[in-house]
């Protein structure tokens, strides 16, 4: 009998949202964010390879209930969708989760700055013994820095249930060779692997024209992300203010939390002539929004690496970021970009005028960004996972299941998975 395909429940706190969730009440989630891109990215390319999977996840304003994934992948929200107490998706999803592991090779869990996801994959795992895999796209323990009430108790709580997690998974996946370093002696060396961030190249070799056609003026420096006290939005205004280079036009891409806050900042430094907010626009526009400017700027106060910089590359933009996390690994100083420390607005201003204001630094920096950039590609990314799927799967995972008495909830964890063929 031949054997079935590989099958993986996929557990993570956010995903690619449809693009109905990206304007109006959607803007308050959050909806589009690295970990959004990575995990749908990785779903697409895993059921391309034959892999079935079933991402469970929360379910912002607008998305369905069930949305398929191309073939091979169904995609199940759970929640309500309420901006407060988010958290609460863990209770449908705890119901779920263990149903949908019934016929389940393995569990993947994406952590980010959510308390649940880790103990929601060891819930589903356990019943059958299943192995669990983690990618730590954020790290409670290393990369997250308490700045306020939120995020003091990601770190207080989140950083035990990470370390708890990371003794019993069977694979920690990190993103850069700092959080390894940190990562490896709580969960094994021989069980941490590094996996850079895939791009997906080709839709950057024709970016596709200017998505701002509108907005007059050169040089134009982008931030490009979410608007929300963690990437250090307030920093960039307050620098802007500070620019020295002539005609320089700052041009934020993104919506969230901190959106009011950055305008009625701007109304207030008198910078609505320079200072553009633009509000989300979709990911398969990120290649034609960076191939638009002449610097991208990301001065996060905290930050695993930053997938906005990864995709940077690709179209030669040179980059100016915090030197926290695994940035540097990324944005060389001096060479791809320049760095500097989070929440200061004079050396961030300092390090933007000095990148537009002498070209050839501009050039080196953006031959050199394109020299980086084949590092992350996808299809290698995937490539990857895949293989590390098939090292740790369960034993007798690509057979056939042997017949047994169907269980309740049975019925219902068949008709929520893909067909095999």
């Amino acid at each position: 009998m031949p054997a079935r395909p590989l099958r993986v429940l996929r557990l993570c706190s956010v995903f690619e949202p449809p693009e109905s969730a990206i304007a109006g009440r959607g803007a308050r989630f959050d909806p589009i964010g690295g970990m959004q891109d990575h995990t749908a990215a990785l779903t697409r390319r895993l059921a391309r390879r034959g892999v079935m999977q079933v991402v469970l996840t929360t379910r912002p304003p607008t998305a369905p209930w069930r949305q398929r994934l191309g073939a091979g992948a169904n995609v199940m929200r759970v929640g309500l969708p309420v901006r407060r107490a988010r958290q609460l998706w863990a209770l449908p999803a705890a119901v779920l989760g263990p149903l949908l592991a019934r016929r389940a090779d393995l569990v993947h869990a994406h952590l980010g700055e959510d308390l649940t996801v880790l103990p929601l994959a060891f819930l589903a795992a356990r019943r059958r013994r299943l192995p669990v895999v983690v990618t730590v796209h954020e790290s409670p323990s290393h990369t997250v820095h308490a700045r306020d009430v939120r995020t003091g108790i990601v770190v207080a709580v989140g950083g035990p249930i990470e370390r708890w997690a990371q003794r019993r998974a069977a694979a920690t996946i990190v993103l850069t060779e700092r959080l390894a370093a940190r990562v490896a002696p709580v969960a094994g060396h021989d069980r941490v692997r590094v996996m850079r961030r895939g791009v997906d190249r080709a839709a950057f070799a024709e970016p596709g024209p200017d998505p701002f056609p509108d907005l007059r003026g050169r040089p134009r420096v982008v931030f490009l992300g979410r608007l929300a006290r963690s990437k250090g939005v307030d920093t960039l205004v307050a620098a802007a203010g500070r620019l020295r280079t002539p005609g320089a036009q700052v041009v934020l891409v993104g919506d969230g939390p901190a959106r009011r806050e950055v305008e009625a900042a701007c109304r207030r430094l008198g910078l609505d002539g320079r200072v553009h907010v633009t509000g989300f626009v979709a990911h398969e526009r990120t290649p034609a929004v960076l191939a638009s400017a002449d610097l991208l700027v990301l001065p996060s106060v905290y930050e695993e690496l930053g997938t906005v910089l990864v995709e940077a590359l690709q179209v030669g933009l040179p980059a100016v970021a915090s030197n926290v996390g695994g940035i540097p690994e990324v944005v060389e100083h001096g060479r791809t970009g320049l760095l500097v420390d989070p929440g200061d607005p004079p050396a961030l201003a300092d390090a933007i005028d000095a990148v537009l204001g002498d070209r050839s630094v501009a050039e080196r920096m953006a031959a050199a960004a394109r020299e980086r950039a084949p590092r992350y590609d996808w299809e290698r990314v995937a490539d990857e996972v895949r293989a590390l799927y098939d090292e740790v799967a369960a034993p007798g995972a690509a057979a056939p299941p042997a017949r047994r008495p169907r269980a309740p909830g049975d019925r219902l964890a068949a008709r929520l998975w893909p067909p095999d063929g």
